[in-house]
């Protein structure tokens, strides 16, 4: 039996994991800017650990562009430090609010109003900014139709045998975000999924249609890899996904470097 074309395939598994789980409240954040701060901590750690970094900052009252400009980077390192890799972290958060300023004179409202397409190579040419940052920042901050390629989506559309985890990040959000854009509304579960984040500011604010598809579908995505589509093994029991799997089963896939690629 032949399959379903792939933007088939991603349109059934953005059902299948909706009527499940629900909307997973991504980016759990109460402004702008938090979510900016929480793109560059969360790099190769765990978001437990980032919670703990922007506690420190959310204590210091240094979540906001002005306190991070006028702070000394030796003060700012020890907030970051339990997002591992401070210094480097605390550097770009430094260069990030010295590009917002002397672009858009500190204003984060100026620089979203500037189109996707101009503003995600501005972004890409900051250090430590690589396309999944890039386009965290402009979805869950800026509200713009941009899907997020994360390393969880590589595993479980390779696994599925929708793409190759070598294959270009670019193609792949192309291939999720025309998938979603042909999407019918799911209706979302009214209860909170004890999956999901708690609500926040960020996470109810208001996004085009697209935008908000591919919002759901990345959080459920982490959802997915977290609990089921381990990097070393899959555990399939329970997965909202199993049904949805080749013949024969997941695929097999290598561990493959998930950072910005």
């Amino acid at each position: 039996m032949r399959r379903r074309a792939p933007e088939d395939e991603i349109r059934a598994y953005y059902r299948a994991l909706l009527n499940v789980w629900g909307n997973q409240h991504w980016w759990p954040a109460q402004s702008r800017f938090e979510v900016i701060v929480g793109t560059y901590l969360t790099q190769n750690t765990s978001w437990t650990n980032v919670e703990k970094a922007l506690a420190n900052l959310r204590q210091a009252r240094a979540l906001n562009p002005a306190a991070i400009a006028g702070m000394r980077l030796a003060d700012l390192e020890p907030l970051v430090r339990p997002a591992g890799y401070f210094r480097q972290k605390a550097a770009r958060l430094k260069q990030f609010v010295e590009f917002l300023n002397t672009k858009y004179g500190g204003s984060l409202t100026r620089m979203f109003r500037r189109p996707a397409e101009k503003l995600r190579p501005e972004l890409l040419a900051l250090n430590g900014v690589g396309p999944e940052t890039a386009d965290c920042i402009l979805l869950y901050a800026g509200g713009y139709p941009a899907f997020v390629v994360d390393g969880y989506t590589r595993r479980i559309l390779a696994r599925h045998g929708l793409i190759n985890l070598s294959d270009r990040y670019d193609d792949i959000r192309r291939l999720v975000e025309g998938a979603l854009l042909a999407s019918q509304a799911v209706k979302i579960p009214p209860e909170v999924s004890p999956t999901a984040h708690k609500p926040s500011r960020m996470s109810r604010a208001r996004r085009s249609a697209a935008a908000q598809r591919y919002n759901e579908m990345h959080g459920l995505i982490v959802t997915t890899g977290k609990l089921h589509c381990h990097k070393h093994a899959p555990h399939c029991e329970g997965c909202p996904l199993k049904p949805l799997l080749p013949r024969g089963g997941p695929r097999d896939t290598l561990p493959y470097n998930e950072v910005n690629r």
